[in-house]
């Protein structure tokens, strides 16, 4: 039997498949940001309309065309389906696309994917529950570790001090919030999730996270503010700002930092 060589097959025939995969996977992330929150299971019982509890077909199940295919409503209690189903999706298809640009048919490819696919279900969920799974985080720990030491660049060490810098940054940050304010001001949810990210990027890029979310968070806390929507005391899910942080530390973080510091 003649072997494939994969070499000759060409980009966009991959890309296609990949963003596939993406969108497929996507369609299984809208299932975890339901079900974590609610401490279900994520494999049983099967897909089901959350509010009649119908079975979804297979043929009902297939990402963005369905939601398309089905003008928007359950086949059986005709109930509309939330848009975040085919959203989540497609960002889920686009970030495994830029990736396969990014790094191409490499190990580096499928680890990342699991990186990105779980800093969407951290952003969304943080944002409705202001939660994070510790499912996400704790569980995401020892892979981004086992995945320096036999696949990422970064190797081992860099991995470790990534753990130790993310996550002891906002635990640092959040008991001098505690003594000197008297409130809390950083959850342990971003703890655990900053030294997961800093396991997957190094410790260079979990600094990048941190200071990126914080700002972005700062900003939009202030416009809340200025539109008398929040107050002082009102709590940000800063999951959501860091994740997406996270993502953009991976694509482009190493970029941003030697500009900044070109500027200097």
């Amino acid at each position: 039997m003649q072997t494939i060589q994969w070499e000759l097959v060409p980009n966009w025939f991959w890309g296609l498949w990949i963003t596939v995969v993406g969108s497929v996977i996507g369609s299984f992330l809208n299932v975890c940001i339901y079900r974590l929150p609610r401490d279900e299971s994520i494999t049983f019982p099967p897909s089901h309309c959350p509010r009649c509890n119908a079975r979804i077909a297979a043929y009902d199940n297939i990402p963005i065309l369905s939601y398309l295919i089905l003008w928007r409503k359950c086949r059986h209690c005709k109930e509309p389906i939330s848009l975040q189903y085919p959203i989540i999706e497609a960002i889920n298809a686009a970030l495994y696309l830029l990736l396969f640009w990014q790094f191409g048919l490499t190990w580096e490819l499928p680890v990342y994917a699991l990186f990105t696919s779980a800093m969407l279900v951290v952003a969304v969920i943080d944002y409705y529950h202001q939660i994070i799974p510790n499912e996400i985080s704790l569980g995401g720990l020892p892979f981004g570790l086992l995945a320096a030491i036999f696949i990422l660049q970064i190797g081992w060490k860099e991995s470790l001090l990534g753990m130790i810098s993310g996550g002891g940054v906002l635990l640092a940050f959040g008991l001098f919030w505690l003594i000197i304010f008297k409130i809390e001001g950083m959850g342990m949810g971003d703890v655990k999730l900053m030294g997961m990210v800093g396991a997957f990027l190094g410790w260079k890029l979990a600094l990048f996270t941190i200071m990126f979310g914080s700002l972005c968070g700062s900003i939009v806390g202030i416009l809340l503010i200025g539109l008398k929507k929040e107050n002082l005391k009102t709590k940000i899910p800063f999951g959501s700002f860091l994740a997406p942080s996270a993502v953009l530390a991976l694509f482009s973080g190493n970029r941003i930092i030697d500009w900044y510091i070109n500027l200097l």
